[in-house]
């Protein structure tokens, strides 16, 4: 395409008035990528050959439905952008429906655990790839504690709680590799849904055809995908009929996110279909959903649904002290009553990312090159997404439990990882817990800067894992690597200045110190 079409093609397809783009355009839109599925999936041939497939679905059929579901989702959330949002008159944080885990004594029985599954949402990556592939500790990656777990549990319960895998077309082969291997849980797999991005301008579509080489422009709409992918797959009712009551769900990357028999109990005690384990709220989770108490019933308010005059309150600890962890325990028959009777319509979260409109244009057809362009377009693509949380509305008797925070350890980025990773934790049956040698039962604040975002770049930047077992502060900014068994105390701070270079020796020792410029180091 000549770059003059090109630019008067993007310049049309993004700057309609907003709320123009009609179903009916997206019916077009979804026609025409119809048109480009590869000619197996459209002669509807039962497998694809390709184990690592781009595509969730095996058919014709299989695209129609997922479709069916973005476009029910585009259209709630055209619907939504004109109506007010919470009245947040009528928002109180919840509290008589929230339990303190101290308070909870059973525990369920053998023949209650042969009742539950557990799930593990996959479906999202982190760092780079599956966030579950990532090794943490001697080797193992988080997928192979989350086994040790169960296979530990089953053991000495004699149970056969199986493991469930919500991957995506972004997580799939990573998932398939490391599980084809671990026999000793019974474990199952399927995909959650593939939406495309929209052009927040235009709300147009953002590929151009639905084969792999627009694979950026496709990504699995949140977690909150969970109920209708379980439900779709056929994984709901085979859990069911094989006596399975109970569902606990948790994130991948959260290995503390463990099966408690005293929570499962109260949930039965309680007759809940819905619990939703809660943290303290700290200044790192000041995004993080909250439970709330609105119009008469326990719902999960998160940051997409604040006014925006009212973001400071949401993100005050005096208002709203807790925040989800996404350790959700969830009656299955529920699930199977709410998804045969109308679904769920969650709230929908706009996930709104920026990017040069050349490498969106690239992405999409291979052809295009503007890397001589005196033009730069920046445009934005918008993902429309739901979190598994706010289903909470959805259930009867939907509870809180407010548990310690050695049930929520996630690893949202490599400053996180290098915790896990170091000997700040001790790994016995899939459990991470903190080493003896630690004087305070919490993580220290470790911050790394930009050149440790990438994982390849944080494990070329780390020779070995430092030890941070008398840590309390890590700070690091700029050029900086460290060698083999460093070991870091108190409160550390390493900047490297724009142009130098900083690298600590292998067996340094630095403790309450400061190192700026080029090795240049000062007791704090």
């Amino acid at each position: 395409m000549h770059l003059f079409n090109f630019t008067r093609w993007f310049r049309r397809s993004t700057t309609s008035d907003e709320g123009s783009t009609t179903l009916t355009t997206l019916d077009d839109e979804i026609r025409r990528l119809c048109r480009t599925l590869p000619t197996s999936i459209k002669r509807k041939v039962k497998s694809w050959s390709v184990p690592n497939r781009f595509t969730v679905f095996t058919n014709i059929k299989g695209f129609d439905t997922e479709m069916q579901g973005f476009k029910e989702l585009f259209n709630r959330y055209l619907k939504e952008r004109t109506e007010t949002k919470m009245d947040w008159s009528k928002i109180t944080a919840a509290r008589r429906d929230i339990v303190s885990y101290d308070s909870l004594l059973k525990d369920a029985d053998n023949e209650t655990l042969k009742k539950l599954a557990v799930l593990k949402v996959n479906g999202g990556l982190g760092l780079t790839g599956a966030k579950s592939a990532l090794k943490v500790q001697d080797g193992l990656t988080f997928l192979d504690l989350t086994v040790q777990q169960l296979q530990h549990l089953n053991m000495t319960k004699g149970t056969d709680i199986p493991l469930i895998l919500m991957t995506s077309f972004a997580t799939y082969e990573d998932t398939i590799r490391i599980v084809k291997n671990r026999g000793h849980v019974r474990t199952t797999t399927f995909n959650q849904s593939r939406y495309p991005a929209l052009f927040a301008d235009s709300h147009r579509l953002c590929p151009k055809d639905a084969g792999p080489s627009n694979k950026a422009l496709w990504y699995p709409p949140g977690h909150g995908d969970l109920y209708t992918a379980l439900h779709r797959s056929g994984v709901l009712d085979r859990l069911l009929s094989e006596g399975k009551e109970y569902l606990f769900v948790s994130n991948s990357d959260n290995v503390a996110a463990t099966v408690d028999e005293k929570i499962l109990q109260y949930m039965i005690d309680t007759r809940s279909e819905f619990l939703m384990e809660v943290v303290d709220k700290t200044k790192a989770d000041v995004q993080g959903g909250t439970l709330v108490e609105y119009e008469d019933s326990l719902q999960l308010l998160e940051l997409a649904q604040v006014p925006p005059d009212h973001l400071e309150d949401f993100g005050s600890a005096r208002k709203f002290s807790t925040f989800n962890t996404n350790n959700l325990w969830i009656d299955l028959k529920a699930i199977r009553r709410i998804m045969t009777t109308g679904g769920m319509a969650l709230p929908i979260i706009e996930n709104v990312k920026t990017t040069e409109a050349g490498e969106v244009i690239v992405q999409v057809k291979a052809a295009i090159t503007l890397s001589t362009s005196t033009h730069t377009y920046t445009t934005a693509l918008i993902k429309l997404e739901t979190a598994a949380g706010s289903a909470i509305k959805y259930f009867r008797n939907p509870r809180g439990v407010h548990v310690p925070r050695t049930r929520f350890l996630p690893v949202k980025d490599c400053s996180d990882l290098l915790l896990v990773r170091s000997d700040l934790y001790n790994v016995a049956n899939g459990q991470l817990t903190f080493s003896d040698k630690r004087m305070f039962k919490t993580p220290p604040i470790v911050k790394l800067g930009e050149q440790f975002r990438n994982i390849d770049s944080f494990q070329r930047r780390f020779k070995t894992v430092p030890s941070l077992v008398d840590l309390d502060h890590l700070t690091v900014a700029g050029d900086v690597s460290f060698g083999r068994s460093v070991t870091l105390r108190g409160t550390v701070v390493v900047t490297a200045s724009e142009g130098q270079t900083i690298e600590v020796p292998d067996g340094c020792l630095l403790e309450n110190k400061l190192l700026a410029g080029a090795l240049n180091m000062t007791r704090l």
